[in-house]
């Protein structure tokens, strides 16, 4: 079977874990992202795949081949670490022809492969200048030329961009995204940047409390959470507790329901909790409560420009909507407003 299978990976140190339970198989050929809070387990997961940790228990095979036991030097895989580790007292030319050179490729088949990827980062201009001389972004994108230079069979990137400013970060994700995709090589990159694994990723694996909670592709992540654990850390979302009442209703700790068509059977009298994504809470004048409209009043307001953030006492619950400027109403702190949860975004979390 071709791509990257885990199998019952845990690693423990003494009694302490840090991955437990670990079953994934990461196809071929897409950029995968782990992301979870930090010390959930991601980067020791990482080290493993790179054979840089050994593992406690389990299994790491690629293209069917057993790999948990492979000398480290021995996998073929390219890594880019958060820190880069480029060498200081070397050229731009030097660190990108340095695997190459430790696997015996002759001196014009290193220059040949330099010359090449230096285009492909476009630093061609930089083949000689030290490296304490580039820009972060500059030396990001030696640190991923010099990771690939060895054409390995999968790239590691562990938060690599995280000592980059906004703007440069950004530019960065569309640059690794293009050149995943120009190399159609297998990518896993370590992240606690949620907008960065949405905006990357073919596969979210989101870890949480040591083990995967969650795998699927970003939109699938979003929009349906398997747990609270997802649900609260992905995006921003209204996650409130409710009260099961039979035939899809559920009651709100003040009085008002919803009904949330297409939910699981839910045992009447159960208590669950629900999520609303912000952008789906939908405000308007007030109006008798209606179905899934319901009577609330403002209690905050937040304007950041593209977005106004309405914060709104409703049901017994505090819920957030996300509008635009040209949604808004003249809206302010005290106004009764009607507030509505359309159904189908309402969403009934597993424990």
């Amino acid at each position: 079977m071709t791509g990257l299978i885990l199998q019952n990976v845990e690693k423990y140190y003494g009694s302490a874990c840090a991955v437990t339970d670990v079953n994934l198989h990461l196809p071929a050929g897409k950029l995968v992202c782990f992301l979870g809070p930090s010390g959930c387990g991601k980067t020791t997961l990482l080290r493993m795949i790179a054979g840089l940790e050994s593992l406690s228990s389990g299994e790491i095979l690629l293209d069917g081949e057993d790999v948990s036991h492979t000398p480290a030097h021995e996998r073929n895989f390219g890594m880019v670490f958060q820190s880069l580790a480029l060498f200081p007292h070397m050229t731009v030319g030097e660190n990108i022809a340095y695997p190459l050179k430790l696997r015996g490729v002759r001196k014009a088949g290193q220059q040949a492969r330099v010359v090449e990827l230096l285009e492909m980062i476009q630093l061609q201009q930089m083949l000689d200048r030290p490296v304490a001389k580039l820009s972060g972004g500059q030396r990001q994108r030696v640190a991923i030329a010099r990771a690939i230079a060895a054409h390995p069979k999968l790239l590691l990137l562990d938060e690599p961009l995280s000592a980059l400013d906004a703007k440069l970060r950004e530019s960065m994700q569309v640059e690794i995204r293009q050149l995943q995709q120009r190399l159609n090589i297998t990518t896993i990159l370590v992240t606690h940047d949620q907008r960065e694994a949405m905006t990357m990723a073919d596969i979210v694996v989101v870890l949480g409390e040591h083990r995967v909670q969650q795998v699927g592709t970003p939109i699938e992540i979003y929009r349906n959470p398997a747990n609270e654990f997802v649900a609260d850390f992905i995006g921003s979302g209204n996650i409130f507790a409710a009260v099961a009442l039979g035939n899809g209703q559920v009651g709100l700790p003040g009085g008002g329901t919803l009904e949330v068509p297409g939910s699981a059977p839910l045992v009447a009298g159960a208590a669950i909790k629900m999520l609303v994504r912000p952008e789906d809470v939908q405000l308007s004048p007030h109006q008798a409560p209606e179905g899934n409209r319901l009577a609330g009043t403002v209690t905050f307001i937040r304007d950041i420009g593209a977005t106004i953030e309405t914060t709104v006492e409703c049901g017994g619950v505090s819920l957030t909507s996300l509008t635009t400027p040209s949604q808004a109403f003249g809206l302010g702190v005290g106004h009764p407003v009607s507030i509505t949860l359309p159904a189908e975004a309402c969403r009934v979390l597993g424990a």
